[in-house]
């Protein structure tokens, strides 16, 4: 038996539910009707990132706009409480029923790495939050914003890039361990 396999794929197959559901509830419920609000969208669909002007604008944006702001809060609040943790757990799952990153360039792969990469779901996880406090205080009239406002377009920053280096060893471990099978 291989390490991880025996994690049902079901219960992987019901947190890919539970993250489609939530992003659909976060896109529906919150994304659409702040672009509808303003004519912008919010900071957290920006694949390609941000810089601090951005925020700045941002804020400007939900200083003039209250409804836009209590949209914003509530989704913060909302399914952006469970995404992170969902997609953390989904990714960490995954990685579980592949299997450690055995071979690495042809190579026996160090022991080191193949641990480090049951490591990268939890840092998404901890940069998803991190961007949704970031964002609640940079928005907000505390002392701490002008802070807040600085580390945000890193913490988004962090955060996909960590998604994408999770993704790329995801599809490498599923397609090295589809090709075992054969």
């Amino acid at each position: 038996m291989k390490a991880g396999s025996a994690i049902p794929l079901w219960i992987i197959a019901l947190l890919a539910a539970l993250c489609l559901v939530v992003l659909g509830w976060t896109t529906f419920g919150y994304t659409v009707p702040f672009e509808h609000e303003t004519g912008q969208a919010m900071l957290d669909t920006y694949f390609s990132g941000y810089d601090v002007s951005a925020v700045f604008h941002m804020q400007t944006l939900l200083d003039q706009n209250e409804t836009a702001n209590r949209i914003l809060r509530a989704m913060y609040f909302g399914p952006e409480l469970l995404f992170p943790a969902l997609l953390t757990a989904l990714l960490f799952l995954i990685f579980l029923r592949l299997g450690p990153i055995e071979t690495w360039r042809g190579k026996q792969a160090p022991r080191l790495l193949g641990r480090i990469t049951y490591i990268l779901p939890f840092l998404y996880g901890f940069a998803d939050y991190g961007e949704n406090i970031s964002s609640l205080v940079a928005f907000s009239n505390s002392s701490a914003a002008g802070f807040a406002a600085q580390i945000l377009p890193w913490m988004t920053k962090l955060k996909f890039a960590s998604l994408a280096v999770c993704a790329i060893l995801l599809v490498r471990s599923a397609l090295l361990h589809q090709s075992r099978e054969s």
